[in-house]
C-alpha cells in the first residue's frame, strides 16, 4: 500500500511517495548511467525478457531488493514516477510485467511525463500486467496506477487489467493511493472490499489536504510522516496502520509498512530520499541523478548488521515500541539537520556519510533508553514479533 503526491505550481513541480510494502522488504536506492544498446538487445525484468531500446536514460530508482523494477524513481530529464497497487473488477494475470517493471522501463525510455505515460500504455498493451508482487506472499497480485511528473506537469494513469484511463494535471495537488480515482474509470472498475480495507480514500484525503499549499520539499516530508489525526500510530486490529500515510504494520488481516520515502523538487533537480523505513523517524537526504552515492552494502530480507536500511530498522523497531518516549531523543537533531540542508544542500555522498554517523549516535541513545516497554496493542506486538523472528 502506498501514497504518491504531485503538486504542480507555476514555479515548478514537487513530488513525493512513501513505498509501503512488507516489513522486512528492504528497499535499495540505485543510480544507473545512460547507456546505448546494440540492435537485438533484450532486458530481463522481474519475470519477462523484453526487447531493449537503442538508448536508455540515466535513472535514480528505489527498488525492492528482490525485484528488477522500482517503486519510485526519476531520470536525467526530470521524469519522476510512483506507482500504486489498485484493486479492480478485471481478472488478474499470472504472467506479465509488474507495475514496478513498467515504471523502471518508462524512466529509462521517456524524456517527458507525457511520453512516459505513452511508454507505460504501450508496455501494458503489448505485454500485459501480472505475476506475483508480494514478498511475504509471493502470489499477491494487483493492478497498478501511476503518478507521472516532470518539471512542468503531471499525469495520472490508472489501469484495470488491459484497460486504462489518464488525467492531465496542469495545476494544484493530485494524490493517488490504492484505489482508482479517475471518476468514470473508478465507477466502472473499482473493487469495493479490497479498496475499503486498504483505507486509501482516508489516506488520499490526508495527503491532499496536507500537500495543497506545498511549495517545496518540507511540506511533503511532513505529509509522508503523517499518522493522520494522531501524533503516533493507532493500530487497528484488521488493517493495522493502513489509514495513515506513514505506516507501521500491525494488522491481523492486512498490513504494510513504509519501507522507503522519496520527495522530489523538480525545479531544483534535487531529490530527498530516506533509503530507510519509518519516515517519521528517518532522515531525508538530498541526492541528484548525476551524482551516484555509495551508501554501503545493499540490504536483503534479513538483518545483515551493516547496511543502512537494517541499521536504521533496528533503531526504528525499538523506538516504535514507545515512540512518545523514544523519538524525542533524536528528532530535534534530525529536524535541525534537514532544515540546514534545505537551505544549503550538501552533496549526496556528504549527506549519506553524515546521516550514517548520526544514525549510529541516535541508535545508541535509543538502545540506552530502552527498558523493553511496548505500548502497542497485543495484535501489533504479535505482528512485529513474527517479523523480528524472521529478520534477526
Amino acid at each position: 500500500m502506498c501514497d504518491t503526491i504531485a503538486v504542480v505550481r507555476p514555479d515548478g513541480v514537487v513530488f513525493a511517495k512513501n513505498s509501503d510494502r512488507d516489513a522486512n522488504e528492504a528497499q535499495v536506492p540505485e543510480w544507473h548511467a545512460a547507456s546505448d544498446h546494440p540492435a537485438g538487445s533484450t532486458v530481463r525484468t522481474t519475470r519477462l525478457t523484453v526487447p531493449q531500446v537503442p538508448h536508455t536514460h540515466a535513472t535514480l530508482i528505489s527498488r525492492p531488493f528482490w525485484m528488477w523494477g522500482a517503486e519510485m524513481g526519476t531520470n536525467e530529464h526530470g521524469v519522476t514516477i510512483g506507482n500504486e497497487a489498485v484493486f479492480t473488477d478485471q481478472p488478474l494475470a499470472d504472467e506479465g510485467l509488474t507495475g514496478m517493471d513498467m515504471l523502471r522501463l518508462a524512466l529509462e525510455r521517456a524524456d517527458s511525463a507525457e511520453r512516459a505515460v505513452g511508454v507505460l500504455v504501450e508496455l501494458l498493451e503489448r505485454y500485459g500486467q501480472g505475476g506475483g508482487c508480494g514478498y511475504e506472499k509471493p502470489a499477491f497480485t494487483y493492478h497498478n496506477s501511476f503518478l507521472v511528473a516532470d518539471r512542468s506537469e503531471a499525469w495520472v494513469l490508472e489501469t484495470a487489467g488491459s484497460l486504462w484511463a489518464t488525467e492531465h494535471v496542469r495545476s494544484g495537488v493530485r494524490s493517488i493511493s490504492n484505489g482508482l480515482t479517475i471518476p468514470a474509470f473508478a465507477a466502472a472498475h473499482r473493487k469495493w472490499l479490497e479498496t475499503k480495507v486498504a483505507a486509501c480514500d482516508v489516506r488520499t484525503g490526508i495527503t491532499t489536504a496536507m500537500s495543497r499549499d506545498a511549495a517545496g520539499p518540507e511540506r511533503l516530508m511532513a505529509t509522508l510522516r503523517s499518522h493522520g489525526p494522531d501524533e503516533w500510530p493507532r493500530y487497528k486490529p484488521v488493517n493495522g496502520t493502513l489509514s495513515m500515510p506513514c505506516m507501521h504494520g500491525g494488522g491481523i488481516a492486512a498490513s504494510s509498512s513504509s519501507v522507503a520515502g522519496w520527495v522530489s523538487d523538480l525545479a531544483r533537480e534535487t531529490h530527498w530520499i530516506t533509503a530507510t523505513s519509518a519516515q517519521c523517524l528517518a532522515l531525508f537526504k538530498p541526492v541528484r541523478v548525476d551524482e551516484p552515492v555509495d551508501i554501503g552494502p545493499s540490504p536483503a530480507g534479513v538483518d545483515d548488521g551493516e547496511s543502512l536500511w537494517w541499521r536504521h530498522e533496528r533503531m526504528a523497531r525499538t523506538a516504535m515500541r514507545d515512540p512518545r518516549r523514544m523519538a524525542p531523543l533524536f528528532l530535534d537533531d534530525r529536524d535541525a539537520v534537514e532544515a540546514r540542508w534545505r537551505r544549503d544542500a550538501p552533496s549526496g555522498q556528504e549527506a549519506f556519510d553524515l546521516g550514517s554517523a548520526l544514525l549510529d549516535d541516535w541508535a545508541d541513545r535509543v538502545a540506552t533508553a530502552n527498558d523493553d516497554t511496548d505500548v502497542r496493542p497485543i495484535w501489533a506486538r504479535r505482528y512485529w514479533a513474527r517479523r523480528d523472528r524472521a529478520a534477526f
